[in-house]
């Protein structure tokens, strides 16, 4: 990966293992898009988001990226070289295949990578509340113990830029379908219904520690409130996305 690009990814992970996680930093893009947008789908000028991910591909170089188009559930994709033409609907991808980059956009949900400590696999998901409560974690788990031999407790994880705890304000569709728990501040009532402060990071490092992940980093940045840095869709409503991708070096 090129040097200096996007924000450096820490963690515990095999030097057999390249990740990153880009910032709006750099780019084409003008208007709400300012800088390094990568989503296509978002109204930005078509034009402007090719150059965008060519500048994102050569960070990523040799290694090719796989995208998605991301539904906010729990479907995980195996990623291959012969894969990479396709954009499938998931919320996660993994490979074993070396110079294949898993990547996810985010612009306030929760990138996640995984990494094998023995490097026979990586994987990225794409987990905002939706997709969590839905078990796009443990789904993702599972398929790399399965598939890979990489039971949780021989992954790393590493967890970027999302909304954070003071920001996160959700309502009681939210807290019912994580079941409650300590990882939601009652807020009173706004408009009339009940709300409260989510805290995302804290639930999917719940999610992870109870699927016997121990190795977890990462975390600390909300996108919110670091527009210069950060996208965030629920602070500018029309904006840009940002990438996290990880990969087997050939």
């Amino acid at each position: 990966m090129r040097a200096g690009f996007g924000l450096p990814v820490e963690w515990a992970a095999p030097l057999a293992v390249g990740a990153c996680m880009s910032t709006r930093y750099g780019g084409l893009s003008g208007g709400p898009f300012a800088g390094l947008n990568l989503g296509a789908h978002v109204g930005d000028v078509p034009a402007d988001v090719v150059g965008n991910r060519a500048t994102l591909a050569d960070a990523l170089a040799p290694a090719r990226p796989q995208w998605l188009t991301q539904v906010h559930g729990a479907h995980v994709f195996e990623a291959s070289a012969a894969t990479l033409h396709r954009q499938p609907d998931a919320d996660a991808v993994w490979t074993r295949e070396p110079g294949v980059a898993c990547c996810v956009l985010v612009a306030d949900c929760l990138p996640v990578l995984l990494a094998c400590r023995e490097a026979r696999a990586v994987a990225a998901v794409h987990a905002g509340w939706r997709g969590l409560s839905a078990g796009v974690l443990e789904a993702t788990l599972g398929c790399l113990a399965v598939e890979a031999r990489c039971e949780p407790e021989a992954l790393v994880a590493w967890l970027g830029p999302c909304i954070g705890p003071r920001r996160f304000e959700v309502g009681e569709e939210v807290v019912q379908a994580f079941g409650g728990g300590p990882r939601f501040t009652p807020q009173g009532v706004r408009d009339g219904r009940a709300r409260w402060l989510a805290d995302l990071v804290g639930l999917a490092r719940d999610r992870l520690q109870a699927a016997g992940v121990r190795s977890v980093a990462g975390g600390a940045w909300c996108t919110v409130e670091d527009p210069l840095r950060f996208f965030s869709y629920r602070r500018d409503g029309v904006t840009g996305r940002m990438a996290a991708a990880v990969w087997l070096r050939g």
